[in-house]
């Protein structure tokens, strides 16, 4: 069976986005435009895939990191035709076809390019060239026919007569091609064009003269051929993306509140019979269970909820762990490394970081938990906080199974306290507790019966 390459173009700076950050390296659902294109590029199996960079061309190495890409390096951006030449050492004895993309076409489809790949081959054509219809085909080149309807060019906008730029049919700027003519043809290719830049589009025209066969297909959703030039367009993409991701869990069993104030990156997994709240974000690898209720204005990162997890308006929840029937919120803020145990409540003004929290703990209110492992059943009362940092180093807490700790209440890490301790109100801990142990702080409450009104009465003397 014949081999497939791949070439991604990835070179371009994107002056239209006005930015200091590569085109492609702009996020879109969780992860740099060009990554979308090239995932898809990799589900077709390709035996050599080369990536075009140029601008930023460290840092695009540095979004993917793997193995199986050739980074091919276009020093100075001529056009797509010289970025596409720029692969040829990489191609010279490929036996196959080469399929070329775009970094900036995410929604394009693997099932659309295995497509393009079968008619390529079952016409023997040298080139293969993807076309789609829109309404207003501004920006792209236009699709020539001769009388019979078969491809007699393609001419960029910029190029085109008043009657070319009334065409509808437009290059969609992917193509399947023979490696031997891709390569010969390009370097026939001129820059005679106001851009001064060597087009890729211009081999339909050599191939043409040379009377190769040369085959377009058509695609019914031009949405796939969409490109990102600019801020505006970004926006879009990210809009059709949600729109894609959201209904693809609505149909696995999903419930959105409001799905157009619902963002849901790529990565992220959702079991049937969840519901999500409105203005939810559900980001990086993200693992939400079955049965979990997200009330709304949640925002997780890299987190995995167990079945049957509610959380409460508006929590925060950075790389954490939350087992099954936890209760957390509402504003509550979970940092990484949190562990949280079945049945566990964090409740609102709760920040924890660090920290491992066994089965059914609760600390429901205004509490700092920080760096601690604390044990199963306990009660953290409002107001408590670990003391974990002393300005250089931090320090862990301790806290043992069924503990009590009263509102109030400092833990002065390094710190242990033992199973069934029990803290009394607004007391400092500085030294580790026994189990079963009451600790407290001695301090003498005083009465002054009347003190109100005689302050009242001195103030007002005071005034006079």
């Amino acid at each position: 069976m014949k081999r497939i390459g791949v070439i991604l173009l990835a070179a371009g700076q994107g002056v239209r986005m006005k930015s200091g950050l590569p085109k492609v390296l702009h996020p879109l659902a969780g992860k740099p435009l060009f990554l979308h294109t090239l995932e898809t590029a990799l589900r077709i199996e390709p035996s050599a895939i080369a990536v075009i960079i140029g601008h930023g061309a460290e840092a695009l190495r540095r979004a993917y990191s793997h193995g199986d890409v050739n980074w091919v390096i276009q020093e100075k951006q001529l056009g797509t035709g010289h970025a596409v030449l720029c692969a040829k050492e990489g191609f010279r004895d490929f036996q196959g076809d080469v399929v070329v993309l775009s970094g900036d076409v995410p929604l394009i489809r693997e099932q659309t390019l295995k497509m393009m790949i079968n008619i390529h081959r079952e016409r023997k054509a040298s080139l293969t060239l993807m076309t789609a219809s829109l309404d207003v085909a501004t920006g792209y080149g236009r699709i020539l026919r001769d009388a019979r309807g078969k491809i007699a060019g393609v001419v960029e906008e910029r190029d085109a007569t008043g009657a070319q730029k009334r065409i509808r049919e437009v290059n969609a700027g992917v193509y399947v091609a023979s490696p031997q003519f891709l390569f010969s043809a390009l370097e026939q290719v001129k820059n005679h064009n106001q851009q001064g830049e060597y087009y890729l589009p211009d081999v339909v025209a050599i191939g043409l003269t040379r009377e190769k066969e040369i085959a377009t297909v058509h695609v019914d959703d031009p949405r796939e051929m969409m490109g990102v030039n600019t801020r505006e367009e970004l926006a879009a993409m990210e809009k059709l993306f949600q729109e894609r991701i959201n209904r693809k869990w609505m149909d696995a069993g999903v419930t959105l509140k409001d799905p157009e104030t619902t963002y849901i990156e790529e990565e992220v997994t959702i079991g049937k019979d969840t519901v999500i709240g409105p203005n939810s974000h559900l980001r990086g690898r993200t693992v939400i269970g079955e049965r979990c209720q997200i009330d709304g204005s949640a925002y997780l990162t890299d987190t995995e909820l167990d079945d049957d997890v509610h959380l409460l308006f508006s929590v925060v929840i950075t790389s954490s762990r939350i087992a099954s029937g936890a209760i957390v919120g509402p504003f509550a803020h979970l940092r990484p490394g949190t562990s949280l145990g079945r049945n566990v409540h964090i409740g609102n003004f709760v920040e924890v970081k660090q920290a491992t929290i066994g089965d059914g703990t609760k600390a429901n209110h205004l509490t700092y938990l920080g760096d601690v492992t604390i044990g199963r059943e306990t009660n953290i009362g409002a107001g408590t906080i670990t003391c974990n940092y002393d300005g250089f180093n931090k320090y862990r807490t301790s806290i043992g199974d069924r503990v009590q700790v009263g509102s109030d209440s400092t833990l002065v890490a390094p710190i242990s306290l033992g199973d069934d301790v029990y803290v009394a109100t607004a007391t400092t801990v500085r030294h580790d507790v026994p189990a079963g142990a009451l600790v407290f702080n001695e301090r003498r409450e005083a009465v002054r019966e009347g003190w109100t009104e005689r302050k009242r009465k001195k103030m007002k003397g005071s005034k006079s």
